[in-house]
């Protein structure tokens, strides 16, 4: 077992992901001040505000942690989620659009939210740091990936997709360091629990959309319907030890 550290340089995003990007401005929550949110909210909404956020979040701590960074794998991480993302999926709760994993727990919370208060409660989210657990690195003894450690099959398709199933670099959205991108709300996913990541690949590969706006569903949908049990396995598991590389070095760390 050991820390993935691995520092990429810029990397222009694909085709693919371009297309995610058009096609994600019609959003459910407002994307600049003030806006009106309906059918969200009848009143407008401004960007975030953090201090705000952090109070409204209280409620949040038992399942993600005081700062969004819960020690439950059950639970995902949401310590550097972009603001928008978080207020995407909390409204798609409250709406009824995201009805799988734990949505039968979240409904209830989402649900006494107001647009400004998920705005408020992304903001808070997207100022904590998030924390990174660890990747496996057991050397798979047999099958396609024999003699590659574990998390390298998940490194591989995150770096550089595989053209020959038309499934692009997870990095073209997730960025280098999994930080994500707050421009077409696309999540933070590093340092994210390996089975929480796991589970949401096989969604994403055996489930159909329900959100009202589903660009985001079909395109990891698209990624993931090709994927083997192995490749979901080992990418969640990457994506966990996966973090920026410490500020001042001109490499990637070495794990250990």
């Amino acid at each position: 077992m050991r820390l993935v550290r691995h520092g990429l340089v810029g990397v222009a995003c694909l085709a693919l992901a371009a297309a995610a990007y058009a096609q994600s401005t019609a959003v459910a929550v407002p994307d600049s001040a003030p806006v009106e949110v309906a059918p969200l909210d009848d009143k407008p909404a401004t960007w975030g505000d953090a201090k705000a956020g952090q109070t409204k979040a209280g409620a949040c701590a038992a399942c993600h942690g005081l700062d969004g960074n819960p020690a439950d794998p059950l639970y995902p991480r949401l310590a550097g989620m972009p603001e928008r993302y978080i207020a995407q999926q909390l409204a798609q709760f409250r709406n009824g659009e995201r009805t799988s994993g734990m949505a039968a727990l979240m409904v209830p919370f989402a649900s006494m939210l107001s647009a400004q208060d998920m705005r408020d409660v992304g903001a808070w989210y997207a100022t904590q740091a998030a924390t990174s657990g660890v990747a496996d690195d057991t050397v798979i003894a047999s099958g396609p990936n024999q003699g590659l450690k574990f998390y390298q099959v998940g490194e591989r398709l995150y770096r550089g997709g595989d053209a020959a199933r038309a499934i692009p670099a997870c990095l073209s959205c997730h960025g280098p360091s999994g930080a994500g991108n707050p421009g077409p709300a696309y999540p933070s996913v590093k340092g994210q629990h390996a089975a929480y990541v796991a589970r949401r690949l096989e969604e994403y590969r055996t489930g159909t959309a329900t959100a009202k706006d589903a660009a985001s569903f079909n395109l990891m949908a698209s990624v993931a319907k090709s994927l083997s049990d192995e490749e979901i396995q080992s990418l969640g598991s990457y994506v966990q030890g996966l973090h920026a590389r410490p500020a001042g070095t001109s490499k990637a760390a070495p794990g250990h």
